[in-house]
């Protein structure tokens, strides 16, 4: 193929995923899916190698591209499948996130799959929101394993209903998985439309050549790294469990257009659940190397080809089941980036930003079912400061690195919920200071108009967001009724309390004279 012809292959197979999104947002029910954008999409090859994906949540797409291939291997597929999981353990990242993936037959030839991954606010775990203050897997909800919800293109009833049965709005959630399932659906019509145009012997070797254009890519940007080991090390506030400053050390052999990334060093693995399946972390090293790449570079497998990745097993990111992961999909994942970031600021300075927040500020709220008021689950994360850089100074109020999801719109919170929102603005004067300052923070503020049980997992509430030359971010606050709450916790209050969150800033920059 020549470059013209590899650049309109690689738009149209990332449009099917664009389509796949489009569908998904428009048909599903809960606001956490069709208003905050929380899923992912993605199309695959016949051995589970990434073929393109959308521009949705890096930590979604990540660990996908890495675990998809032993999904897939360990699968019997037939025309009509399509396999439901959310196992962090085979394949996942946190009990919430739930992927449906569908292969596609053409000619009786197994061609590829496709798959989407969507956050499920109710997951039936130990608290409503589905993101408690849990130290085992059991407490954080259903366990899915890779299991057929299709055979034949028909819902296989008991499977539908024995997850629907674990959950507190079985109607909504039904809503999103008949959203997701039509999202394959849309994707496997668009990719055969492609194949028929193209034929399967074509598209495969269009496979090959944009797998090797992306690895060729990806090994030229690298060797403009110069080579060495580079080390950084950062910690995590706490596991909600009583331990605290985790750390969190990488060391970075940059070689000749490879990277080896070595987590050796790593605190293990806690009682609290900022563990990390491998998963998650191939995600969010992925992320990192992925920003140094041309925008032009296709996101597939070659794209990471020539990076690899070692983490203690029983360490906070190898984690071994039945380790809680709950919060290690969101906020271990953001502290990844930073410790990455941080050892190639030292290979090429100029082109690493500051820290930013460092946290999906998670905030998780709902109620039971009683006699007077129906069961509610409600889940967001919650933007703050991007770090500076040597050009710039960093965003303010943003969502950043591994979560690209939207806010939720002030008027859907409360058509849906029984919130009212006090307060939504930046946090003036959060942002360190520098030749380029980090970006500023979020206020966001709450009452509650009926009881609700609250649970918050937040991070840089303690370790400020690293500024470069320059002072770090503010460190975040968690505040209900005026007084100070733990970084991770959850209460159960009253209607006419308040939730107060304020998020870090992000880390100022200052070039080396």
């Amino acid at each position: 193929m020549d470059s013209i012809e590899l650049s309109v292959f690689a738009s149209r197979i990332e449009a099917v995923c664009d389509e796949m999104g489009a569908v998904l947002k428009r048909v599903a029910f809960s606001p956490n899916i069709k208003d905050r954008l929380d899923f992912s999409c993605a199309v695959f090859d016949s051995r589970g190698e990434l073929c393109a994906q959308a521009a949705h949540i890096p930590v979604h797409l990540g660990s996908m591209a890495f675990a998809a291939k032993d999904i897939v291997r360990k699968m019997t597929w037939q025309p009509g499948d399509m396999v439901v999981l959310n196992d962090p353990y085979l394949g996942g990242t946190h009990l919430p996130d739930i992927t449906l993936i569908a292969p596609l037959f053409l000619q009786r030839q197994l061609i590829g799959f496709v798959a989407n991954r969507a956050h499920h606010a109710d997951i039936g775990a130990s608290s409503p929101g589905s993101m408690p203050i849990s130290s085992h897997l059991d407490e954080e909800g259903l366990l899915i394993p890779p299991t057929h919800l299709l055979k034949r293109d028909k819902e296989v009833t008991e499977v539908m209903r024995s997850i629907l049965a674990a959950l507190q709005n079985p109607i909504e959630s039904h809503g999103d998985f008949s959203a997701q399932i039509s999202a394959n659906r849309r994707g496997l019509k668009r990719l055969q439309e492609l194949l028929e145009i193209m034929g399967v012997d074509n598209y495969r070797q269009a496979l090959i050549a944009l797998n090797n254009y992306a690895a060729k890519s990806a090994v030229n940007s690298m060797q403009e790294i110069q080579s060495g080991i580079y080390e950084f090390m950062d910690v995590m506030d706490d596991d909600g469990q009583g331990n605290k400053n985790i750390q969190i050390k990488v060391s970075i052999n940059i070689n000749e257009g490879k990277a080896h990334v070595d987590f050796n060093g790593t605190a293990d693995q806690v009682k609290g659940n900022i563990n990390c399946p491998l998963s998650v972390v191939a995600a969010a090293v992925f992320y990192v190397f992925r920003c140094f790449l041309p925008n032009n570079t296709p996101a597939c497998a070659g794209t990471f080809r020539h990076i690899s990745l070692n983490a203690p097993k029983g360490c906070l990111l190898n984690a071994q089941r039945p380790a809680a992961v709950t919060a290690g999909n969101v906020e271990t994942s953001t502290r990844i980036v930073d410790v990455v970031m941080g050892a190639m600021a030292k290979a090429m300075r100029e082109k690493i930003p500051a820290a930013s927040h460092g946290s999906m500020n998670n905030l998780a709220m709902g109620a039971e079912k009683n006699t007077e008021c129906k069961a509610w689950d409600y889940y967001e994360t919650i933007g703050g400061g991007m770090g500076a850089s040597c050009l710039y100074n960093g965003l303010s109020g943003v969502q950043t690195h591994m979560t690209n999801t939207l806010n939720t719109p002030i008027e859907v919170l409360e058509m849906n919920y029984p919130l009212r929102v006090n307060k939504y603005a930046l946090r003036d004067g959060s942002g360190g200071k520098g030749q380029h300052c980090g970006g500023e923070g979020l206020i966001r503020s709450y009452t509650l108009l009926q009881d609700a049980h609250v649970t918050l997992l937040t991070e840089r509430r303690v370790n400020k967001p690293w500024g470069i030359n320059a002072q770090p971010g503010a460190v975040g606050e968690n505040i209900i009724n005026d007084k100070m709450f733990p970084a991770k916790g959850s209460a159960f209050l009253k209607a006419g309390d308040s939730v107060t969150i304020k998020t870090p800033g992000g880390g100022g920059y200052t070039k080396n004279n």
